[in-house]
C-alpha cells in the first residue's frame, strides 16, 4: 500500500511550513498515524513530531440534463498534518 498519495501545496500549507514546521500530505484512507511516520521519515528523511489526520467524505451532486436527473459523487479522500522536529524541512521543490 502506497501511504503518500500527494504533498497538498497550497497558500495557507506553505505558511504553515515556513511558520510552525508543519506540511500536509494527501494519504490513504485506509493508513493509520504511526504508517503515515514512517512512510514521512522514510521518503523526506526527516523526523516527525506529531501527526493529525483529517477525513473527508465525497461531495455529492447532482444535475438536471435531458435524459434525466444524474447523480455522482466525488471520492473520498483523507489529509494529513505533520509537524517536523525543529531543524527539519522538506522541500517539495527539489525533485522537479
Amino acid at each position: 500500500m502506497n501511504v503518500l498519495i500527494k504533498p497538498i501545496i497550497t497558500e495557507k500549507m506553505t505558511a504553515d511550513s515556513e511558520l510552525y514546521n508543519r506540511y500536509g500530505f494527501e494519504v490513504d484512507p485506509r493508513a493509520n498515524k504511526i504508517q503515515i511516520k514512517d512512510a514521512v521519515e522514510a521518503t523526506y528523511g526527516v523526523s516527525v513530531k506529531k501527526v493529525r489526520t483529517m477525513n473527508y467524505g465525497p461531495t455529492r451532486k447532482s444535475r438536471y440534463t435531458k435524459t434525466g436527473v444524474q447523480h455522482g459523487k466525488t471520492n473520498a479522500i483523507k489529509k494529513a498534518i505533520v509537524d517536523v522536529a525543529e531543524g527539519d524541512s522538506i522541500d517539495f521543490y527539489s525533485n522537479l
